[in-house]
């Protein structure tokens, strides 16, 4: 699904250039579980936001599809990132103001896709990750795990292949820490292609390959065995 080569990514400011990711080269397959570990600062956010295309490469290539992507502009990235991208964030980013049907829907108001069949796909999805019940409640009406389901529904609701997580788990207790995890891993077993930050070694085993960041670079990859 996609290819990082010999990926680059520098901050740079008037008196000091900052090196987050230095000669990356990565695959990931359709259909892959992927987790992206690594101390604080490594390169771990940055890497995914690349992935997500919320950031650009300083020099190197990004093959996503086997279209070289890493000069293309915003607007050409935000069309690729609408079709094939959901995103799932540590704080839910829910909007408070709106249901928890409403913020599931907001994801496909970009897209042309009748109010009708809108409805019918944000039911089907709630369904799917056992919120349907809590439609018509308030984000702060939920607990940390209901907002993180709501996350998630929001991210697949459009059909997208790959689901980028941003330490999922992080704002949750070890019980709901579970329930997304089996959720995320459900979603891998139907097909969608997930590549997920995270600190959990623990979490990081739902995954079926494990990559280790240090300053910048690929240190090890591990594959866990089937089971």
């Amino acid at each position: 699904m996609l290819k990082l080569q010999d990926l680059t990514k520098a901050y740079r400011t008037d008196e000091v250039e900052t090196v987050a990711l230095n000669n990356v080269n990565i695959e990931i397959e359709t259909g892959e579980f992927v987790a992206i570990m690594g101390p604080s600062g490594c390169g771990k956010s940055t890497l995914l936001n690349i992935i997500g295309m919320l950031d650009t490469p300083s020099s190197g290539h990004y093959f996503f599809k086997d279209e070289d992507v890493a000069g293309y502009s915003e607007s050409q990235l935000g069309v690729i990132r609408k079709q094939h991208i959901g995103f799932i964030f540590q704080s839910f980013n829910l909007i408070d103001e709106l249901t928890v049907a409403e913020n599931i829907e907001l994801a496909l108001l970009y897209h042309d896709i009748p109010a009708a069949e809108r409805r019918e796909r944000v039911a089907a999805v709630m369904d799917k990750v056992g919120i349907a019940h809590r439609a018509k409640h308030m984000p702060s009406q939920l607990s940390g795990g209901q907002q993180q389901r709501v996350a998630v529904a929001r991210a697949v609701v459009g059909n997208q292949s790959m689901i980028l997580a941003d330490e999922p788990t992080g704002n949750l207790d070890t019980a709901h820490g579970q329930e997304v995890m089996e959720m995320l891993q459900k979603l891998n077993e139907e097909g969608t292609t997930i590549v997920m930050v995270t600190h959990s070694p623990s979490h990081a085993d739902y995954a079926r390959r494990t990559i280790n960041l240090l300053d910048g670079h690929v240190v090890t990859e591990s594959m866990r065995s089937k089971i």
